[in-house]
């Protein structure tokens, strides 16, 4: 029985090097350094065709970061329930691009898990304190990393319950409408559970969110924000917005906001600044201290890659410590040294230690501090590098694969075409078939990934995707039968 990877070539007879994309308009030694301009000059250097199988094998062997997948569990084709194991090697590694849903497993978590329950199995209560990772500190060890993902300082960052708890703990303490000022400002299709959390704190405090919800949508006949929209809104309205909220990378469009000028034109304003970091964090650097974010909140499932359910957290802005507002407290709020005196009163910890309230889960700060091992190794920006060039790759070769004039369908990319205003994710629009009927047969051929509506999301995580994961599917999306 053929493998996947056998079972799909893609001709490249007919395909020419100078093929640009539409967002390629430079020239000379800028555009060499494009990562659409990389991989062209590379596919010369190595006298291979940009759409070739022994390119995306070229891609693969020289990437300094192709060790990293050996650290993650690729399901196979096996493994997966909607998968047709008839058809391909059940053995065979599936073609995983759903990161941006959930994060595969590093391996090393179940190493970890089990130095926890070991340590609980033979410690009991002593594991609190004792032990190869104590109970106690569990979320300590998961800050180091996290900081120099976020760009944060100390005391900056802090895992605690989970996105959308932590959401409605920041807008406790940071949405303080007046009767002059009490919009929260946001962006159209944000993802539900936030719109859910801001429209639910907006009538808490007594306003309609039919009228005190600003949402900043595309312009017609576009598919993102314009980030001079956001500013114009703004710049007439931002004297009646009391806070600013948008997503880091918009988890339906995959666009990467300009969260630096965003940030600074809401402050300008008198507004508050928060940032949904769900698509953000581990996808693209981030210099949240440097940005003056107000406050983030996050979760770990995703491109961290910690467990479904895992752990949250929250950056808070150093700025913003010595301020007296509102908030809920908990005993784990308390300073680490005095936790365990059941005091009366309050010992609250530094900064974003202080808005701590439970016992935060032992077993997914094990799983969270095992799986950011991965980002300590490689770096972020390594880690950019090579999603800008996944990402790109994918672009092409559904432009140059798939949008002919000859194809059964055409694909329109939601995401920005700019390398710089996006993250990992591509959001494919299909037009002109079914894009549920193309889902499920990507699914039967071993891909994994999710559909919305005629919208099918797909995300080459660097971590543990190949350039040949990105050319096998192209290859069957291209050759799908529908």
């Amino acid at each position: 029985m053929p493998s996947i990877n056998d079972a799909v070539i893609l001709s490249t007879t007919d395909i020419s090097l100078s093929v640009k994309m539409p967002n390629q308009h430079c020239n000379g030694d800028h555009q060499s350094t494009t990562p659409q301009g990389i991989l062209e000059r590379q596919a010369e250097k190595w006298q291979v065709s940009l759409t070739s199988k022994a390119f995306a094998h070229k891609l693969d062997e020289t990437d300094p970061l192709k060790h990293m997948r050996d650290e993650f569990v690729i399901p196979t084709i096996g493994d997966l329930p909607n998968a047709d194991a008839t058809r391909f090697d059940s053995n065979s590694e599936s073609i995983y691009l759903c990161g941006h849903s959930l994060g595969l497993l590093p391996k090393r978590v179940r190493t970890a898990v089990g130095v926890w329950l070991e340590d609980w199995a033979k410690l009991g209560v002593h594991g609190h304190v004792h032990g190869r990772s104590p109970f106690a500190k569990c979320d300590y060890p998961c800050i180091p990393t996290l900081k120099k993902l976020l760009g944060a300082q100390d005391h900056e960052v802090m895992v605690m319950n989970q996105l959308t708890s932590n959401l409605h703990l920041m807008m406790i303490s940071f949405y303080r409408p007046t009767k002059e000022r009490f919009k929260i400002l946001y962006e159209e299709r944000a993802f539900p559970s936030d719109e859910y959390a801001l429209h639910s704190q907006l009538r808490f405090h007594g306003y309609d969110p039919n009228i005190a919800s600003i949402k900043v949508s595309p312009r017609k006949n576009e598919t993102y924000v314009r980030t001079e929209d956001i500013l114009d809104i703004l710049e007439k309205q931002g004297q009646s917005i009391a806070l600013v909220f948008f997503s880091g990378v918009q988890y339906y469009t995959g666009q990467l906001f300009d969260m630096k000028t965003i940030t600074r034109a809401g402050q300008k304003q008198g507004c508050v600044v928060g940032w949904d970091l769900a698509h953000a964090l581990g996808n693209v650097p981030l210099h949240l201290h440097d940005w003056n974010v107000d406050f983030g909140v996050f979760c770990s499932y995703k491109y961290l890659n910690a467990g479904a359910g895992g752990i949250g957290g929250i950056f808070v802005h150093s700025n913003q410590f010595d301020k007296d507002y509102p908030r809920f407290d908990g005993w784990w709020g308390n300073r680490y040294d005095t936790r365990f005196e059941m005091r009366t009163d309050i010992d609250r910890d530094i900064g974003a230690d202080g808005f701590r309230m439970s016992n935060p889960s032992i077993h997914q700060c094990t799983a969270l501090t095992a799986s950011l091992e991965a980002f300590e190794e490689s770096g972020i920006e390594k880690i950019r590098a090579k999603s800008k060039l996944l990402t790109q790759y994918m672009q092409y070769l559904i432009e140059t694969e798939i949008n002919q004039p000859s194809s059964k369908y055409q694909i329109k990319f939601l995401t920005p075409s700019d390398p710089e205003q996006r993250g990992a994710q591509l959001s494919l629009h299909i037009v002109g078939a079914d894009a549920k009927q193309i889902f499920d047969e990507l699914e039967r051929c071993g891909v994994s990934l999710d559909v919305r509506g005629d919208v099918i999301r797909v995300a080459a995580v660097p971590l543990y995707n190949s350039f040949l994961d990105v050319y096998r599917f192209v290859t069957l999306l291209k050759n799908i039968r529908i």
